[in-house]
């Protein structure tokens, strides 16, 4: 006999064929319901979770990827971090930093204020306002370590003084002398403004990168990162992407 067509195995082709069809219902339920409560948003995946009865939506909108939660019927929506007990990863923000992954080789270097320190094998590209003041915490934390590469994309978007001192800076004929002295030491440049930069331009590669505060810091494989976050936190992440010297 075929074993294919006993009743068991009938049954067991049937069940899994009936899961395989409510699971892509209700993914389709979850797109539909959350393209209408976010139609300036695109739904970018919807994937089931092994914890619970619980799906995940990645959307992306005018502020970047952002990750929901909700039913397989999609009667409520979760809003907020989903952390594993376990680990204490924290499970939304890997996702979202998973979607927002960059290619590095294609940030506009030239466009930078670069500084090296040593053999430089760290590399990090922060998008930095003059008038942050964990911009400014941030940056003074990273003058302590050695064997670093630091790409500064000046993003004047806290006031328009900001757009000023950006332009000044990079008139400036010691660019990483200005941004220091200006972040470090509250120095204002006195560099006119009226030279070819690319302040405007940064300004909206920011936000087509996902930035939606300062600062935010990319790390070699791509990954993003937001705030002025501990010096403990940062050399690791950028050990593990380091180019070997």
């Amino acid at each position: 006999m075929n074993r294919f067509r006993t009743p068991r195995a009938v049954a067991a082709i049937t069940a899994a064929l009936g899961f395989s069809l409510a699971a892509h219902a209700d993914e389709q339920v979850i797109r539909q319901l959350f393209k209408s409560k976010l139609p300036n948003s695109q739904v970018i995946s919807v994937e089931k979770l092994r914890y619970a009865d619980l799906y995940e939506v990645a959307v992306r909108g005018s502020e970047g990827y952002r990750v929901f939660y909700t039913d397989a019927l999609g009667q409520v929506m979760f809003v907020g971090n989903l952390f594993e007990t376990r680990t204490d990863r924290n499970l939304t923000e890997e996702r979202v930093r998973k979607l927002s992954v960059i290619d590095w080789k294609a940030l506009p270097f030239q466009w930078a204020v670069t500084m090296r320190r040593g053999n430089g094998r760290r590399q990090i590209a922060i998008f930095s306002d003059p008038n942050c003041p964990f911009c400014q915490k941030f940056e003074k934390d990273l003058a302590g370590v050695e064997d670093i590469t630091i790409h500064i994309f000046p993003w004047a978007v806290i006031k328009p003084e900001s757009v000023r001192q950006a332009k000044s800076v990079w008139c400036s004929k010691d660019r990483v002398k200005a941004w220091n002295d200006l972040m470090l030491k509250r120095v204002e440049p006195t560099a006119p403004t009226d030279c070819e930069n690319p302040i405007d331009e940064l300004i909206a590669l920011g936000r087509r990168l996902g930035a939606t505060s300062t600062p935010t810091w990319f790390i070699p494989n791509g990954e993003k990162y937001v705030g002025a976050q501990p010096v403990s936190v940062v050399v690791p992440l950028l050990d593990a992407t380091a180019t070997r010297r």
